[in-house]
């Protein structure tokens, strides 16, 4: 297991350095198309050439190749694989001119929860109703499961998010404001409609029931096709000749085997939700990494783009290594000697 660690330790170096390549590629690109995004910090303002020369100097936007088409910018890439990863300096936002890492450690904890959250609803709902589909095939509880995850695959998570921030913020929440035996940590934290401070982890819930939906609804079907092949393998019907109890051949033998790809799609689910969910950090104001990002790539901010994306690039990698070294947990069989 040890070598297999340091294995993919070393592995990682590849893998960000090519993301980072790319990364700056397109970010160079995109400066060499459009402009230099320092010209936009100067308002409706006419900048003399000595400021923009000035501002291009500091936020490291000044080397030459951006000026020239499709130039890959290879200096530039060696100094910032410099900046980040010998000084931990990811450059400064062209937005609020504040360090990028200072940006990341405000917004992350909020990204971090809602991820948790969502996370949690998968396993805990995803997973249980998975199984009672599985174990009762051609049920009324089956048949509930595959049509409901289905509508819930099939709803956009735009259409959806709105949907529920209308009616727990507009119509719900503001009937629950109004009666005064309803807890004000579930009035105004979980039925707010958005993200508040002063409920960090109430006012996320409604939020990571969204994000989860998707993801809850194919762990549910993964967890049900799954459970039910094991559940014709030969060492099933060995177990139950045995006169072992079916709960413990379900819940000793054929989940531990069942859980193996459902495990798979959740960490790597896992961490893609702490890589930023876009669509429902902005639906729900909640100012996370995913907003950030978001705003970034609108407002043109490369040092923000880079940064945030090369420190989601390391998380992914560890998530994904985590899991890998889970299945040796729940699969005995497994060995990466």
């Amino acid at each position: 297991m040890g070598r297999y660690i340091i294995r993919r330790l070393l592995q990682f170096i590849p893998t960000v350095l090519g993301a980072m390549f790319l990364l700056n590629y397109m970010t160079s690109i995109g400066i060499q198309l459009t402009g230099n995004p320092v010209r936009a910090l100067f308002g409706d303002r006419t900048p003399t050439q000595s400021q923009l020369v000035a501002a291009a100097a500091k936020y490291h936007l000044d080397d030459s190749c951006l000026t020239q088409k499709f130039n890959p910018c290879l200096g530039t890439f060696w100094d910032r694989l410099q900046s980040i990863f010998l000084h931990w300096d990811f450059g400064i936002t062209l937005t609020s001119r504040r360090p990028v890492w200072d940006v990341m450690v405000e917004r992350f904890p909020n990204t971090t929860r809602l991820a948790v959250l969502a996370i949690v609803i998968e396993i805990v709902i995803g997973i249980v109703a998975g199984v009672i589909a599985g174990l009762r095939h051609d049920s009324f509880w089956d048949n509930l499961v595959k049509v409901t995850t289905v509508f819930a695959i099939s709803v956009p998570v735009f259409v959806l998010g709105a949907a529920v921030r209308t009616f727990v913020g507009g119509v719900l929440g503001k009937w629950m404001r109004g009666e005064s035996w309803i807890p004000e940590l579930v009035s105004s934290g979980i039925f707010n409609g958005q993200y508040k401070a002063g409920y960090p982890w109430a006012s996320l819930i409604i939020p990571a029931f969204v994000l989860a939906t998707l993801s809850l609804a194919t762990t549910a079907r993964l967890t049900r096709t799954s459970l039910m092949e094991n559940m014709r393998a030969d060492y099933v019907r060995t177990a139950k000749a045995k006169g072992l109890r079916t709960r413990r051949v379900v819940g000793v033998h054929t989940l531990r085997n069942s859980l193996i790809p459902v495990i798979t799609f959740l960490g790597v689910d896992f961490a893609t939700l702490l890589s930023g969910a876009v669509v429902t950090e902005r639906i729900f104001n909640v100012p996370g990494v995913g907003s950030l990002i978001a705003r970034s790539a609108v407002t043109g901010d490369p040092a923000t783009v880079l940064g945030v994306t090369t420190f989601l690039v390391m998380i992914f990698l560890v998530v994904n290594l985590l899991v890998d070294i889970l299945y040796a947990v729940l699969d005995p069989r497994i060995r990466y000697e």
